[in-house]
């Protein structure tokens, strides 16, 4: 049996503050609500003079900000005061098995980890232990390099898919743990629509052993006829781990140059990054896709221009909601919705195609190509990615804004087709809606 270590897999040192007030302590990851400030404003002040993990971490709604710089000095100084004045209960080594129940009534099963960052890669047709799931975007990665090298804590929103047809690792070890009735190591409500979370530690020399045994069998499930092992897919939070990634090799160089010992350097909780486990089949797990809003750019232009590079056929709807339920037909290929505002009147349009494959496949190197000639031109137009479609409409109601409903993900051949074609583009699937993501809760030390 394969060991932990080889598996790639840590049991970590996990931080939790002495007292969990779960609507204050617990925020929404850092990457969600990136165009909506009415929001993050509402965080800060549900927060106000309360410990909290906002005060540990930078919302991109910010990472433009003049002051970024200031935020992130300030950011550092919190995690220290934290440590040094005792916010955290004393440092526990345990799973933790997570149940995070949504305000959409569905119950999501996740456990609590660390990987290990050797047997991480991003790159195209990697065949490490843990890939990606989408193109990573070089440029996201400096900002949070910023916050991660040298912080003295990291606070994980990023969350790993298992293909785990046979429920045997997450939910396996959610069981054992409410059929012994163990008292929960946090539960509470969530803000702003967040729904509930609670956590149990999984420590035993029992539930340990289970959770070995769990992944040697999904490891040995998931092995090609090269020997390789695809264990785990990124499902969220891809830049926060391919961050983790860079800090690590460039601290890693730095050891070897001042002639620190493997052991030393092995042992460094640099190497690692915590996580959340979701099973790929969970049943509280959906996939949505991620939406796309254009800036500054000619409305009908840009649609002319998708129809022409991915055939099909335009129409109007009437509303978003019509927009929306054709989006979600795919009975006869991907449909793509349009929403844009012209003259105060909001106008819904579909682009109907005949694409069967995964349609984000198709859509982002036509819009890539659209922003590039016409930035070209003199245009500054640019794009972002939307969770959630209440957000993509109050968007699509500006001016000069174009907001793309994409077409719902299917879990099915999800693992066969990243091992086969590589990364999926750039942002192409969301794990839930915006809501739903992973709030911070756990903290482990870093630097």
């Amino acid at each position: 049996m394969k060991s932990f270590e080889e598996l790639g897999l840590q049991m970590p040192d996990v931080l939790l503050p002495k007292k969990i007030e779960t609507k204050k302590w617990a925020v929404i990851a850092c990457d969600q609500y990136t165009q909506n400030q009415e929001y993050w404003s509402q965080v800060e002040k549900n927060c106000k003079e309360s410990p909290s993990t906002l005060n540990l971490i930078l919302p991109e709604i910010y990472l433009n900000s003049p002051d970024k710089k200031e935020r992130i000095s300030k950011i550092r100084s919190t995690m220290k005061n934290y440590l040094d004045n005792g916010i955290f209960d004393s440092e526990k080594k345990e799973f933790i098995y997570i149940e995070r129940k949504t305000a959409f009534g569905r119950c999501r099963h996740g456990l609590l980890a660390c990987i290990n960052l050797d047997n991480y890669e991003w790159e195209p047709f990697s065949k490490a232990l843990v890939r990606a799931t989408e193109a990573t975007i070089l440029d996201r990665i400096p900002p949070r390099k910023e916050i991660r090298n040298g912080a003295p804590l990291e606070l994980p929103h990023i969350m790993l898919l298992v293909n785990d047809p046979e429920h045997i690792l997450v939910e396996a070890a959610g069981e054992k743990v409410k059929k012994i009735e163990k008292a929960p190591l946090y539960s509470g409500d969530l803000m702003q629509n967040g729904g509930s979370i609670t956590g149990w530690a999984v420590n035993t020399e029992e539930e340990i052993a289970e959770i070995q045994k769990s992944l040697n069998i999904i490891a040995e499930n998931n092995t090609e006829k090269d020997g390789s092992v695809f264990l785990f897919a990124v499902g969220d939070g891809n830049h926060s781990l391919a961050t983790a990634k860079t800090v690590w090799e460039g601290y890693k160089q730095e050891m070897l140059k001042n002639g620190k010992s493997k052991e030393e350097i092995e042992k460094s909780p640099v190497r690692f990054a915590m996580v959340e486990i979701v099973n790929l089949y969970d049943s509280g797990l959906t996939f949505e896709p991620i939406h796309r809003v254009i800036f500054n750019a000619d409305a009908k232009k840009l649609i002319s221009f998708a129809a022409e590079k991915l055939g099909g056929k335009i129409t109007e709807k009437k509303d978003f909601a019509e927009l929306s339920k054709t989006a979600k037909d795919n009975s006869s290929g991907a449909n793509f919705g349009f929403a844009y505002t012209e003259d105060g009147k909001t106008k819904f349009l579909t682009l109907s195609t005949k694409i069967n494959e995964l349609a984000v496949a198709h859509l982002q190197p036509v819009l890539d190509k659209f922003i590039e000639e016409e930035n070209k031109s003199g245009a500054e137009i640019s794009i972002d990615y939307i969770h959630g479609e209440d957000e993509l409409l109050s968007l699509g109601k500006k001016d000069n804004v174009v907001a793309l409903l994409l077409p719902p993900i299917t879990k099915d051949s999800f693992f066969a087709t990243i091992n086969g074609r590589g990364p999926l583009p750039r942002k192409s699937f969301s794990m839930g809606e915006a809501d739903e993501k992973r709030f911070y809760m756990e903290c482990r030390r870093l630097f």
